[in-house]
């Protein structure tokens, strides 16, 4: 939850030139499968709806989330997850409808400070 802290705060820092959505895709560490101690007790979802409720319960540990930031939820045939190649976490700037940026993957690809060093370029190109 720490790196999405800092994610959440970046959103903040950065709500008048970006939008940012969170996309909740299968549980990486579900409590009946590929478990860890200490982790959220979330088993693997087998509905649209206990995918909804795990996203929901996460966010809810996350809050407030800023105003620029949503949360969507990725269906039961994980499509975003395929097209976007999240496997478990990642980052992405889209920009005019075309990937701009395209983080490695998580945990430890997922570098929030790529991201921010980003958008501090962006927001120098808007004041040239």
């Amino acid at each position: 939850m720490a790196a999405f802290d800092n994610v959440r705060r970046m959103a903040a820092d950065n709500e008048d030139i970006a939008d940012f959505v969170v996309v909740y895709i299968e549980e990486a560490h579900p409590t009946d499968g590929w478990a860890f101690p200490d982790n959220h007790a979330i088993k693997q979802h087998v509905s649209l709806e206990e995918r909804i409720s795990a996203a929901t319960k996460l966010m809810q540990l996350a809050s407030p989330l800023p105003d620029n930031m949503a949360l969507a939820v990725d269906s039961m045939s994980n499509e975003l997850n395929v097209a976007y190649g999240g496997l478990f976490e990642r980052l992405y700037v889209i920009q005019q409808s075309r990937v701009a940026y395209q983080g490695q993957r998580g945990p430890i690809g997922f570098q929030p400070e790529e991201v921010d060093a980003w958008l501090k370029t962006y927001r120098d190109t808007l004041r040239a």
